[in-house]
Order: structure tokens, then sequence, then C-alpha cells
């Protein structure tokens, strides 16, 4: 566990753009360590003059990627940390880290399944881990991702998650867009609520454990939910995200 929280200086090696205001950082480990789907790290920035400031952000790839770990940063309009990652980083810089930290909000293939996961927003990070990791370990639980974005740009792992759709292992991908939908969208164009729950909960039946992230009313909301809807309060775990979460 030491050796977790210990510092040390990771290499960006890419950037990818997610949407207009989200990017991937590959970064590679000089200590890497296998993660476990769900887990974080801790990103510490140091100025000239001493100033230190230091966020949490999920891993959004998955522990088979050796070497090298992803994480996801949404750019926040008051957020000092991903202003700077998002405008100033580039290829070959580096930076300060250290992790993976976090052992409750995770799942791992050999847990088995049904495996429900409900994400708004940026709330998508941790469980593509997730799902990323059930792909690589071969797994082919039921499982359905419920995604809550407010409109189709919004959307994070677009092409990826689109694929997705169609792989035929045993995942369902669901969306909702709040504000504006997709051209013939049929989709659900609503926030998350105690139907849209029960209706993609039902066919997993009442002993899936569920992986819920993403702004507190949609958390809070949604657990509320799949109660209502049979899950006991035991198989729901959730994780908040946003600014009083460190993740700016």
């Amino acid at each position: 566990m030491k050796r977790l929280l210990e510092w040390q200086i990771a290499t960006l090696e890419a950037i990818r753009e997610e949407n207009y205001r989200t990017k991937t950082l590959s970064l590679s480990l000089p200590a890497w360590v296998a993660h476990r789907p769900g887990q974080h790290y801790d990103v510490r920035l140091t100025a000239p003059d001493g100033y230190q400031a230091q966020r949490s952000y999920s891993i959004a790839s998955e522990p088979e990627r050796t070497g090298e770990i992803e994480l996801t940063v949404e750019r926040l309009a008051e957020g000092e940390v991903s202003t700077y990652l998002h405008e100033v980083l580039v290829p070959g810089d580096r930076i300060e880290v250290r992790g993976p930290i976090g052992g409750y909000f995770v799942w791992e293939a050999n847990l088995g399944g049904p495996l429900l996961l409900i994400a708004g927003g940026s709330g998508v990070v941790p469980l593509m881990s997730m799902v990323r990791h059930r792909r690589a370990a071969g797994s082919t639980v039921a499982t359905h991702l419920l995604y809550s974005s407010r409109t189709p740009e919004d959307v994070i792992y677009a092409d990826e998650l689109r694929g997705l759709q169609q792989s035929g292992d045993g995942l369902r991908v669901i969306q909702t867009f709040t504000r504006t939908q997709p051209p013939n969208w049929t989709g659900y164009a609503r926030r998350i609520d105690a139907a849209m729950l029960k209706e993609v909960s039902a066919p997993l039946g009442r002993r899936a454990q569920a992986f819920i992230c993403g702004p507190t009313l949609l958390v809070e909301a949604a657990a509320d939910g799949l109660v209502e809807a049979g899950l006991s309060p035991e198989r729901i775990k959730t994780e908040r995200f946003g600014p009083s979460a460190g993740t700016a």
C-alpha cells in the first residue's frame, strides 16, 4: 500500500480528444501496477513558486493494458488542474501522479454479474474501465450501461460506444439525452427516473450488481430508483463526480 501512495513521475505519451471539453491522457508509469476497474489516480501540479494543486481522476483504461494508464479529464471553467492538463500539457511532458487508489467502487470479472452501470456525464469514465476490462477478460456476464448526456455532442467515448452497441457479447448500451437528441432518435429523451431504471434493470433481475457514477443529484435519484425497482441497497455502489468530489 505504501508504494501506491508514493508520488511518481508519469510521462504523457498521447492526448485524445473525446468531445469539445473532454480529453483522454495516456500516461506511461515507471512504477506501474495493475489497477482495479473503478479506481483513480491523484495528479499533482507544482508551480515554480512552490504552490501545489492536486485532483483525483478515475482511470479509464483496463488493467490489462500494461505499463500505462489513461485518465479522461473534463475541462471545468474554474478547474485549475483540468485547465492546465487541457491547455498546457503536451506529449513528452511529465507530471506527478500516485495510485491506484480506492477499493469500494470497483468491479472485476471474477465477481461475475449481472452488471448494471449507470453514468451521468463524465461519470462514465470509471465505468468504461469496467467495460473495457470485461471485454479484455473475455467475460460475457449480462451487462447494461445506462448513460445520460445532455446532448449527443456531450457523449464521451462516442465512437467506442457505437461499436459496443453491436458487440454481441452480452453488453447493452442505453443512452438518454436530456436536452437535444440526434435526428430520428427513438431512445430515451429525459433525465434518468424510476420508470427508466425499472425498464433497464428488469432484464438483469434483482441479483444485479449496480454501479452509479455522476453528479450528486443523479446518483441519489438513481440509487433510490433502483431500490424502488427491487434491488437491495447493499448491491448498489455509488460515486459522485464534480467539483465537490475533487475532480475539477
